[in-house]
């Protein structure tokens, strides 16, 4: 078969491993739902107490039914479902949807039995799902293995749509709400405890899948990050958006997901980083992530972000405009003969953009549809929304709007247009059929096609660029703990900038370290026990004559043994000052499940409360260093304010880059990196301070 897994989206034969007669029990739902589906395969029902179950012929064990069987539901106790799972493999099933719960959601009792279970599956061919999960279906196929209620739901016929959920109660939520919006599905799976199976695997599969064209996804936490890594590349290169929900934000959410599904929630911060990496387009709620995967499934996406807003409400018209700002869209004016034209034809219209063609159109329906064809042809946007309240939807006018937009969409094939509309449900369907996804909410239609902006460019740039390659004289990571000056040297070997210094042990090296560098200096205290050095007063700034170099050493020295008795003091750094610049900060914090990540952001004393800070997994490329870059809330200070000039923006991109580097290579020998204030000046960057926190630090 193409793909492992495909015996369980598409069986010939199945099983059900607990089946019971009674339709509505868990053993007995999924035969009741693939009967009522219309399962063109053999269906066997495993109870040995029965002969008939639903009408079908039942067997007493797996082991005898008349033919191999592809995919079996295990629905029995916890305590006879090893038992179960065994006899699948000894009967050479291919593929397990486990519903059975009590096991490593339940303790530690059940996560030892759960660790049986996955070793005697990781040992054999078969490939499953769950435990404790609530199944999987394929629309298409009538194949329901599920005693989710969802399969009850289906009003859509089956789509391009693949949703796949850790928690089963919330992927039958999920795919209830995609049903209600519209939203063509086919595939449905819930990992539950993935034993085996898990999202990012399922991922995997529709990235590969020809009938699936988006990726709707929920997970708590990740198991495997180097599949999931994977997984959301293979997506991305098959330009399939992924519409994921990572729950487990807040420390509060982590620590409820991590006891749900017994699987580690990892830091929020880095699946942020993870997503953007990957171009995923993170969904906060249920609503938002049905809404984008809802204008995903129609397959167009703007060639830029420029939208036009044309409406019957002004005042809807600035709340949209507003919506636009807040999610990365423009929205440039009309040109200005063209306002002229149709002002002319027009003259109770406001036609800067938004376009206020007002309900006056409605008694002259020709000028709206002259009004949007001289908008498509002669003006260059990326998009258009057409906000019509409930018009459509009315007896009166309701022909009348549908006909326009057949017609526009006749002589406009590839115009990618949404249509806003309250209270017109029942109309939807007609619109949809003309490629109109429909919106009720404004401020919805704009983040959705914001979303496929962002997915257009994601899919434009494909793959980053290559990580630069490591320096053959690279350092490796200390296995200890070391000062400032030590760290400095070893990020010097990566490549990354570092400031001009001195190590030394007296005040009259000092000075004669200040001569050889020639201008101010600045002198900090060097010792691996003093992290934090001007939290003692360990730095003075600014210093340019013998008297005050010398002054300086001795005071350092004096305040390092007076706050820190114990601490180890290798000396005093004699450093150049460095120049006028923009303060950043980049670091590396290791993440228990994805390794190393590089943190940048606007540096100084107070990026901690500021906290305008983004993240990568390392390691990566220049390209997507500046990506990073152009995250931050304030960006615009590189770019030069108050006169000053603009900040080598290329430099600090290098220098991130080859910081990932360094830091995937130690992936395993440093806890964090902290590399603050690196500042970038107008030509070139320097590293003014650095610290290394190797494992067992402060241990």
């Amino acid at each position: 078969m193409a793909h492992s897994l495909e015996a369980m989206f598409h069986p010939k034969a199945v099983a059900v491993i607990g089946a019971s007669d009674t339709k509505s029990r868990i053993g007995g739902r999924p035969i009741h739902f693939c009967l009522q589906g219309k399962f063109r395969g053999d269906i066997y029902p495993i109870n040995p107490n029965r002969e008939i179950v639903q009408g079908l012929k039942a067997y007493p064990s797996i082991k005898d039914t008349p033919t191999p069987v592809e995919c079996a539901i295990v629905a029995v106790p916890a305590d006879i479902a090893l038992g179960a799972i065994r006899d699948c493999i000894d009967a050479g099933v291919k593929s397990a949807v486990i519903f059975t719960s009590g096991f490593a959601e339940a303790g530690d009792g059940g996560a030892k039995v759960q660790r049986e279970m996955e070793a005697m599956i990781r040992e054999s061919p078969m490939r499953a799902i769950g435990p404790n999960c609530l199944g999987m279906f394929t629309v298409t196929e009538g194949w329901y293995a599920t005693f989710a209620s969802a399969p009850d739901t289906l009003k859509v016929p089956p789509g391009p749509v693949g949703i796949v959920t850790q928690s089963g109660a919330y992927g039958s939520h999920v795919f209830i709400a995609a049903q209600e919006r519209r939203v063509g599905n086919n595939y449905w799976v819930t990992t539950g405890n993935e034993c085996d199976v898990d999202v990012a695997e399922i991922i995997k599969f529709y990235a590969q899948a020809p009938d699936v064209q988006v990726i709707m996804a929920s997970a708590e936490g990740v198991r495997n990050p180097d599949r999931m890594c994977e997984a959301l590349e293979m997506a991305r290169d098959a330009e399939k958006p992924v519409v994921f929900q990572k729950v487990g934000r807040t420390e509060l959410g982590a620590q409820a997901a991590k006891s749900h599904t017994a699987s580690l929630a990892g830091s929020d911060a880095i699946y942020d980083a993870l997503f953007k990496q990957y171009g995923v387009y993170r969904a906060e709620t249920t609503e938002e992530m049905i809404d984008i995967a809802y204008a995903c499934q129609f397959g167009r996406r703007p060639a830029g972000r420029k939208l036009c807003i044309q409406t019957i409400s002004g005042g809807i018209g600035v709340q949209m405009a507003d919506a636009a700002e807040k999610f990365g869209l423009d929205v440039p004016p009309m040109p200005e003969q063209l306002q002229k034209d149709l002002k002319a034809k027009m003259p109770f219209a406001t036609l800067r953009n938004p376009v206020d063609f007002s309900a006056q159109t409605l008694n002259e329906p020709e000028k709206m549809v002259e009004n949007l064809r001289r908008t498509f042809t002669e003006a260059d946007y990326d998009g258009t929304i057409v906000y019509m309240a409930g018009v459509p939807g009315t007896p009166l006018m309701g022909a009348a709007c549908l006909d326009i937009m057949r017609g526009l969409r006749g002589e406009f094939p590839d115009e990618l247009l949404f249509m806003c509309m309250a209270g017109s449900a029942h109309i939807v369907p007609e619109y949809e059929a003309l490629q109109y996804p429909c919106f009720e909410d404004p401020d919805g239609a704009v983040r959705a096609l914001a979303a496929l902006a962002y997915f257009g460019e994601v899919f434009k740039h494909g793959r980053g660029d290559a990580p630069p390659a490591a320096p053959k004289d690279m350092l490796p990571a200390p296995d200890r703990a070391v000062a400032e000056h030590e760290a400095k040297r070893i990020i010097a070997s990566v490549g990354i900038p570092v400031s001009r210094e001195s190590l030394v042990q007296s005040a009259a090296d000092a000075v004669a370290a200040w001569r050889d560098i020639g201008g101010p200096v600045v002198l900090k205290i060097a010792s691996p026990d003093i992290p934090h050095k001007t939290e003692i007063g360990g730095v003075i700034l600014n210093l340019n004559d013998a008297a005050a170099v010398s002054a300086g050493y001795e005071t350092l020295i004096q305040r390092a043994k007076t706050a820190k008795p114990d601490a180890r003091i290798d000396g005093v750094i004699v450093a150049e000052m460095a120049g006028t610049g923009v303060e950043c900060v980049m670091g590396v914090v290791r993440d228990p499940a994805y390794g190393p990540a590089v943190m940048f952001g606007l540096g100084g004393i107070f990026v901690e409360v500021l906290k305008d800070v983004t993240f990568r997994i390392a390691p990566f490329g220049v390209d997507e260093a500046r990506r990073m870059i152009d995250e931050i809330q304030g960006r615009a200070m590189l770019d030069g304010v108050r006169g000053q000039p603009p900040a080598d923006i290329d430099a600090l991109a290098d220098a991130l880059a080859r910081l990932s580097v360094f830091a995937h290579a130690n992936r395993d020998k440093i806890e964090s990196i902290d590399i603050n204030p690196f500042i970038v000046l107008p030509h070139g960057a320097v590293a003014v301070d650095a610290l290394i926190d190797v494992p067992g630090d402060g241990e």
